[in-house]
């Protein structure tokens, strides 16, 4: 999921002072019923079928529930009564549905998923993605316009019966469901608000955990409470969770020293130096990778592989993360990050595997040899103007990174001059996906734990594949491990690792490094654990 391409908010301290004054006191004397969580930005969307970012996703997954839903690393059944096991070759899943409720009252069926579905592929709702139900039968064709869309491999057995039929089998199947793409729609809700939907709080129903009220997309502030409706209720201890979003470092720590948040999350740079001593410091390692997208669509000089090359081994990562990111960055050598995946036959980390290990150089620093290197492609592109622009977030880590970014490409790229373009969030995600850029930092945190779901969106067409890298033999062994040999276990990791040792080789994109989500969480919150997918799970979750 874009960040699920990451960020970080913006609010003046005198504003959010303001906003928590004047919710009242039940966060000031830090009660049990409420937790108050800060937030690097506003909500972008809540809409399930055109959300494509982590904290979009946070807040559906807080309202919202799925068949499944992570619990730290376990996945458990949820509107599903259990983990369903595959037939007809693994292509088939029935599922038997609880009977849930929606917050009005109404049911949730069998239909409110089919009708979900179905409107996310369908090409007139345009989701960015679509391409996460690519396997469910005639997807991509009705994506692409070929077949209609009620021809999605979904369909309802009955009012609690769900079936779905799959093109090819899926490995990771079960997991991707505890997605917020996969959530049910409340029809009525959707159809009443048009084009208005997922924007405002009003006339939305919720089947999960919490109710969001009084939220309007652009609000700096949202409040969820629980919801009586869910199926789970008595195992919600929380009656309200209330976010705040605030961008500069200094707003973010005074915020939680002054007890007015329990929990402070994506603490960077210098804050994350500064705060690592506290007892409630943590570093959570998350399935998340930063990267440089490089426009080859536009600009012929990013096709060249030499000068590709030569900008990742240009970077110094090791000075990137202790002078910059405050020790918030892990290295891996490709998109894909350490932790996430394992070899079924042996259990070794994807990461760790000869064939990642032997493209370690192109993803390291090496000045000399990106010096030649892009001498070698400006002379194979005949390439004059060396003047390129890099954009990236506004935040202030966001901000210091591009810098490191931009003094580390002049100095060791011979007549390179790079011009940076902080931008907020929401407009940095919005020139990236129309091509307005020419190199942009951005990131991917893993919808699933495998790495189908970081090497999907580099093949060729893919929507979020903005910098349009195109390798045949890429593409081929990717949909290989997602078709032929999805059910050999074996083969479909060699062909993984493969897809991912050309991605790296070529420097599709210049890989930066593996996130770890710095926080600080008051002690008597409990249960507050992130799962695979980059969520944390509320139903659990508790204060002392």
């Amino acid at each position: 999921m874009k960040t699920k391409k990451y960020l970080w908010g913006l609010i003046p301290l005198f504003g959010i002072m303001l906003l928590l004054t004047g919710c009242g006191s039940s966060v000031e004397k830090d009660s049990k019923d409420t937790l108050a969580i800060s937030s690097s930005d506003v909500i972008a969307s809540m809409d399930t079928s055109l959300n494509t970012d982590v904290i979009g996703g946070q807040a559906l997954t807080n309202t919202m529930d799925g068949l499944y839903r992570f619990d730290g690393k376990t996945l458990q059944p949820a509107v599903a009564k259990k983990l369903v096991e595959p037939t007809n070759n693994g292509k088939t899943y029935t599922y038997q549905l609880r009977h849930t409720k929606w917050s009005n009252g109404k049911p949730v069926t069998a239909s409110d998923f089919v009708y979900s579905w179905r409107r996310t592929v369908d090409p007139k709702t345009a989701s960015q993605y679509a391409y996460i139900f690519s396997g469910v039968k005639n997807a991509d064709d009705i994506s692409s316009g070929k077949k209609p869309v009620d021809s999605l491999g979904v369909k309802a057995l009955g009012k609690y019966t769900l079936q779905v039929t799959l093109d090819d089998p899926i490995p990771y199947f079960n997991q991707l469901l505890a997605n917020a793409t996969f959530f049910p729609l409340y029809k009525p809700s959707v159809e009443k608000a048009g084009k208005e939907y997922g924007l405002n709080s009003k006339g939305m129903v919720f089947n999960g955990p919490f109710k969001l009220i009084n939220w309007h997309v652009s609000d700096n502030s949202w409040t969820e409470v629980k919801n009586d409706k869910f199926w789970n209720a008595k195992k919600v201890k929380l009656h309200k969770v209330q976010y705040y979003v605030a961008k500069d470092p200094n707003t973010q720590l005074n915020l939680y020293d002054s007890n007015r948040i329990n929990r402070l999350e994506k603490i960077g740079g210098d804050t994350a130096r500064q705060v690592s001593t506290y007892k409630t410091f943590t570093n959570d390692k998350f399935s998340s990778t930063f990267y440089i997208e490089m426009n080859m669509e536009k600009y012929a000089f990013f096709r060249n592989k030499n000068i590709r090359r030569a900008i990742g081994m240009s970077i110094d990562r090791k000075q990137l993360d202790e002078n910059v990111l405050g020790n918030t960055g892990g290295f891996t050598a490709s998109v894909i990050p350490s932790g996430m995946s394992y070899n079924p036959e042996t259990g070794k980390d994807f990461t760790s595997e000869k064939p990642i290990k032997s493209v370690e150089k192109y993803s390291s620093y090496n000045p000399k040899m990106a010096a030649k290197l892009w001498k070698k492609g400006i002379k194979e592109t005949g390439q004059k103007n060396l003047s390129f622009n890099l954009i990236g977030d506004d935040t202030d880590t966001s901000k210091k990174q591009n810098e490191f970014i931009q003094g580390q490409m002049e100095k060791n790229l011979p007549g390179l001059k790079l011009s940076l373009s902080n931008l907020p969030f929401k407009s940095r995600l919005q020139k990236s996906e129309s091509g307005d850029f020419q190199m942009v930092v951005t990131a991917w945190n893993a919808d699933y734990p495998d790495p189908y779901t970081f090497l999907q969106i580099f093949t060729t067409g893919n929507a979020q594949n903005d910098g349009k890298y195109s390798n045949k033999e890429f593409d081929d062994l990717v949909k290989r491990s997602a078709t032929t040999d999805a059910n050999n276990k074996e083969k479909r990791w060699d062909d993984m690792l493969k897809a991912t040792k050309i991605l790296t080789e070529d420097q599709g994109v210049v890989m930066l490094y593996q996130y770890y989500q710095a926080n600080l969480t008051k002690k008597n919150v409990q249960n507050y654990r992130v799962s695979p997918n980059g969520m944390y799970n509320l139903v659990t979750a508790y204060k002392n």
